[in-house]
Parts: C-alpha cells; sequence; structure tokens
C-alpha cells in the first residue's frame, strides 16, 4: 500500500514537472525554446525564420 503511494507521488510529480516545463518554454517564444537558440544565425526574427526555415530545419537534424 504504501509502494502504490509512493509510486503514484513520483508519477504525479513528474508529470507536473512536465507541464510546468512545458509551460516555462511556451512563454518564452518560438526561438525560446529552440536547442540551437545559442548558435542560431537566424536572428530569431520572423523574415529571417521565414527565409532560413530550410537551414534551420537541416541544422536541427544533424
Amino acid at each position: 500500500m504504501i509502494a502504490s503511494f509512493i509510486i503514484g507521488i513520483i508519477i504525479f510529480g513528474y508529470a507536473g514537472w512536465t507541464i510546468y516545463r512545458h509551460v516555462q518554454k511556451s512563454k518564452e517564444g518560438k526561438c525560446g525554446a529552440c536547442e540551437l537558440k545559442n548558435n542560431c544565425k537566424s536572428g530569431c526574427d520572423i523574415s529571417a525564420l521565414q527565409s532560413n526555415s530550410k537551414n534551420h530545419f537541416e541544422s536541427l537534424n544533424k
């Protein structure tokens, strides 16, 4: 019984943490949540993202 309770707390705790992390990343915007935000040459503006979307996508898949 106690083991089930502890496992339940772990599962719900992880789910809560994952939701919190997702909300925080979504608040940062498109470039804030990107893995390449420190090395991306697009400058994270709309026109650069549209013109470099193919290069940006290819760099993610390397």
